[in-house]
């Protein structure tokens, strides 16, 4: 399916995008910590950082931020486009093994970290010749130029210029770099403002989500930048500071994930909250559980929009319209210019008819330009202008788009394709539990055979599951602690567990206690 057309002004780069803002110079854009500047403090402080790293040579090169949530994230990623670098975001928890194959690959001129981040990245770094530039707290202070006047921003990168290399997690077990550049990031936030369309100068965003990641900064930074509203950034989620900076702040659009809506709805402060700014609530990252999209609307008379994309796609490639049609359970439907198809898994080819399940294609204007340094991997995932998500998804007839799971990830149940993702939802339903995930384990007589269960998590899944997809282990943890709060995914699920083709095993956790039902 394809959507029409017809879309909101596109700037050329978000470094335009930013500069559109000056004519309201005084409206407040960023709050964090107690901190807060307008957009003329905004542009400035971007401005002066970002000739600063053009003295560093940045221009033309790749500039790794190692940071925090914080003002100096915000202000360090629209520097470094605007100093015409590309913006390479990196987890700050990453280990010294997995920050090492990233700058290894990267290969930036400069890193910029922060106080927290600085001491972790330094052995890196060195090995890698890359220099260090700390900024925030002990290191270079990137509002000190919010009230210097007359400063004006370099001049900006083209459309085609490369903007950020995003890395992202490979089923491979290895992290691939995605080029994305300025086009592409451009025209995808107006593809994404055509279904969820914001109100001008009018918005103040709150962002618990972290930045080094494409779903914040698509969300989030480069949302109430486009239309000059507010951005509240929190250094990190704790379900009751985001409870109360929901209430305190008058967050009207909020973005979050399956992780951030379940934390907040179990929390105790949830139940007293009042929100009545709050007119939009944006779901990705993860599948949403119909029941927590359920349990959140119920509760708070707001919608949540669940949309889908990968970094990949630039990233967003559906959504479910604020001003349409929304299904739950559904991502919605694709983004202007945008073209989704379901293919056999197999070859890749055969396009599937409605309400058949098959391998997710894209086809638009915001697709990568490709992974560095991985020709196997582009050659694979590219093919005749075609992305090839490695999800499994299903349309129906009215061109709305299901997510049923990731390729590798189905399971083979005596010849018949089972998706872990629904048996997640089957458990996700009963009231008692939080979280679960469902694998695939080896099977010596069917490949991947269910088989008798007398635990309570069977007894959920036999009132709703198919056999084929009944699980056949409920695995138990440690007693003495806490279930994860975050929806294991089943590929991380099946690198701990050893899970592969086989039996469907299910890990769902209790409320009651934190104990883990089997």
């Amino acid at each position: 399916m394809m959507q029409p057309d017809k879309l909101p002004p596109i700037h050329p780069t978000v470094v335009h995008m930013l500069m559109a803002a000056e004519e309201c110079g005084e409206r407040e854009a960023i709050v964090c910590a107690g901190r807060r500047l307008d957009y003329g403090q905004y542009l400035r402080c971007v401005a002066g950082f970002a000739r600063e790293l053009t003295s560093r040579g940045a221009r033309g090169e790749r500039v790794a931020l190692i940071l925090g949530n914080s003002v100096e994230m915000a202000l360090a990623m629209f520097a470094v486009h605007a100093a015409g670098a590309q913006a390479v975001p990196i987890n700050p928890t990453y280990t010294s093994r997995e920050l090492d194959l990233i700058v290894g690959d990267a290969a930036p001129v400069l890193a910029i970290v922060d106080s927290a981040t600085r001491e972790a990245a330094a052995p890196v770094l060195e090995r890698h010749a890359v220099a260090a530039l700390p900024v925030g707290a002990g290191g270079l202070a990137l509002d000190q130029w919010g009230d210097t006047p007359g400063l004006r921003l370099p001049t900006p990168p083209a459309p085609g210029d490369l903007a950020a290399l995003q890395y992202t997690g490979g089923t491979s077990g290895r992290s691939k770099g995605v080029d994305i550049t300025h086009g592409q990031m451009a025209i995808n936030i107006s593809q994404r403002e055509a279904l969820l369309p914001t109100l001008p100068e009018g918005e103040r965003v709150l962002c618990v989500m972290p930045l080094f990641h494409v779903y914040a900064v698509h969300m989030c930074l480069h949302l109430a930048a486009y239309c000059r509203g507010t951005l509240v950034i929190l250094p990190r989620y704790r379900p009751e500071l985001t409870i109360a900076a929901l209430a305190e702040e008058r967050i009207t659009a909020f973005a979050g994930g399956p992780t951030v809506f379940t934390g907040m709805l179990t929390h105790p402060a949830f139940a007293a909250a009042k929100f009545p700014a709050l007119r939009v609530s944006y779901s990705g990252s993860a599948p949403l559980p119909e029941e927590i999209l359920r349990r959140w609307e119920d509760a708070t008379g707001c919608p949540i929009l669940e949309g889908y994309g990968q970094t990949e796609a630039g990233p967003v490639l559906t959504f479910n319209p604020q001003y349409g049609r929304r299904k739950p359970g559904s991502v919605g439907v694709p983004v202007p210019r945008t073209t989704i198809e379901i293919v056999d898994p197999e070859s890749g080819t055969i396009v599937l008819p409605v309400g058949e399940k098959g391998e997710i294609r894209a086809r638009g204007p915001q697709i990568m330009a490709g992974y560095r340094n991985l020709p196997e991997e582009n050659a694979a995932t590219l093919r005749d202008g075609w992305l090839y998500t490695g999800d499994i998804g299903e349309l129906d007839g009215d061109g709305y788009l299901f997510i049923r799971d990731r390729k590798k990830d189905m399971a083979i149940v005596g010849g018949y394709n089972v998706y872990p993702r629904e048996i997640d939802e089957v458990l996700f339903a009963h009231p008692d539990v939080i979280e679960a995930a469902a694998i695939g384990v080896p099977d010596p007589y069917r490949g991947e055979s269910p088989g008798p269960g007398g635990s309570p998590a069977s007894r959920i899944c036999r009132r709703i599951a198919g056999q084929t997809s009944l699980p056949t282990r409920f695995r138990r943890a440690s007693s003495s602690s806490p279930p994860c709060r975050k929806r294991r995914s089943a590929r991380s699920t099946r690198r701990r567990c050893g899970g592969g083709a086989g039996n469907i095993s299910a890990e769902p956790w209790r409320k009651a206690s934190h104990q883990i039902l089997w």
